[in-house]
């Protein structure tokens, strides 16, 4: 093994890795002098500030494996001993090259380190969570970072950055490997990215155990919030007055923030539209409430109207013009009762009232009257996995097959609790299946509850 060096040679770099990824590596063992990538051999050569700073990292890193972006790398000492500009005749090291004349390159490095100088290795974590389609609570985060070390406590709220944690480890050790093990990973395939930095709080303050805060430490805690922040200066609109909340949002913004600040491909979000026609519906197995249950996935529903003179057509009112969007995004082509079924926007800028015209703009049943952005998230087209909500706290696997089985065959399913609630997970075998299930049995009663029913973009149970 090469003698400590202030310089740090680090292996099997692929091309996903960028310089700031490194950069995040080290610079929680001091400053980091210069940076030199080498792609055509998978390296990089890194300088620290001394050699102390070197030893520290090495050290750290003889016990837990550097990983960056889900790929282990290895480092050990450099035989140089300071990264200096070499002359072209000079002959490079067969498993170093050290070739200098980036200044612009180093400066950029530099500038990157510069900006995060100011926040030391913490055992508190600051986690922002971007492209965050699937709702991140607790009990999540504590799952995800708990493998790393003793999690202490949690705290969770919303700023105008998106949706971010506080995450309170026993030791640094801990949180630095959580750092580096985490940093830039998604939680679920493809979304809920991880930022992770070091936080310059030096403890955190709960107050309360529930599904925005829990200190691991007393479970004695009550759940009751009482509208003051679990921490103070986080989540408090009078000490962040920019923070913006989902429900404060137009629609079109509270889609975008739910999508990681931009809409779905093939959603324009200027449609002004709000009348959607449906047509090659199974005239002998459609009505309005099943088309209530399948597009209110999308947005509120103002009124349904099935054509009398066209028995496979209907109109569809929706709330707004993106709302319609994304319902004739989603649904066309999608199949049900053996029909796949055309949806367009309609001609008629709104269904008149009348003695055929059924009305929903007052139905408690509309999923976008409150936590709007929450339903965004969940927009998609129909899928073979269902998520099931409001079922009772008693009811079993069985009773869930039992009131769905009708519909299609069912490859598996998953009870489970969230916040104190039962809700449940069901795979069928296609997505006409799925599909059906949801229009036929959402808001209808199981075991005394009334259950709510949309398709999960999960692939897997």
């Amino acid at each position: 093994m090469a003698e400590p060096s202030k310089v740090i040679h680090v292996r099997n770099v692929g091309h996903e890795i960028a310089e700031s990824d490194l950069l995040q590596l080290f610079q929680p063992f001091g400053v980091i002098a210069k940076l030199v990538m080498l792609r055509a051999k998978n390296q990089a050569l890194l300088q620290m500030q001394d050699v102390p700073s070197a030893v520290n990292a090495l050290q750290f890193y003889s016990n837990v494996q550097p990983s960056i972006r889900g790929r282990n790398v290895y480092i050990q000492f450099s035989s140089h001993q300071e990264l200096t500009i070499m002359d072209q005749s000079s002959q490079a090291r067969e498993d170093e090259v050290c070739c200098w004349g980036l200044l612009s390159i180093l400066s950029l490095c530099w500038s990157a380190v510069r900006l995060s100088l100011d926040t030391q290795p913490n055992r508190i974590l600051l986690v922002t969570i971007h492209h965050m389609l699937y709702p991140i609570t607790v009990e999540v985060l504590h799952q995800v970072f708990s493998p790393h070390g003793f999690v202490e406590k949690i705290v969770t709220f919303q700023k105008s950055a998106g949706f971010q944690a506080l995450i309170q480890y026993q030791s640094h050790q801990s949180a630095i490997s959580a750092r580096n093990s985490l940093q830039g990973r998604n939680i679920y395939d493809g979304c809920c990215q991880l930022d992770i930095q070091f936080s310059n709080l030096d403890e955190l303050q709960v107050n309360y155990n529930n599904e925005r805060s829990r200190d691991f430490t007393n479970p004695s805690l009550p759940s009751e919030q009482k509208g003051k922040s679990s921490q103070p200066g986080y989540g408090d609109p009078s000490i962040y007055p920019h923070a913006v909340g989902f429900a404060q949002l137009g629609n079109a913004a509270a889609i975008a923030a739910a999508f990681g600040g931009g809409l779905p491909p093939g959603i324009s979000g200027t449609n002004d539209r709000c009348t959607v026609l449906v047509s090659n519906l199974n005239a002998d197995r459609i009505d309005e409430d099943k088309l209530f249950n399948l597009f209110s996935i999308y947005g509120n529903i103002i009124r349904i109207k099935l054509l009398r003179n066209k028995p496979d057509h209907a109109l569809v009112q929706m709330g707004d013009g993106f709302q319609a969007e994304l319902a004739v995004h989603f649904l066309k082509g999608a199949m049900l009762f053996g029909k796949r079924l055309e949806v367009n926007f309609s001609k008629h800028p709104n269904i008149t009232t009348g003695a055929d015209t059924h009305e929903y703009s007052n139905s408690n049943l509309n999923r976008f009257n409150r936590n709007a952005a929450k339903n965004y998230r969940y927009c998609c087209s129909p899928t073979k996995m269902i998520h099931i909500s409001t079922l009772p706290q008693d009811v079993t696997e069985e009773e869930i097959v039992n009131h769905l089985e009708e519909h299609g065959t069912i490859a598996s399913t998953k009870l489970f609790e969230m916040n104190g609630k039962k809700q449940a997970l069901v795979l069928f075998e296609n997505e006409e299946q799925a599909t059906e299930a949801l229009v036929c049995k959402h808001a209808t009663s199981l075991g005394g509850s009334t259950i709510r029913i949309s398709f999960s973009q999960l692939q897997t149970i």
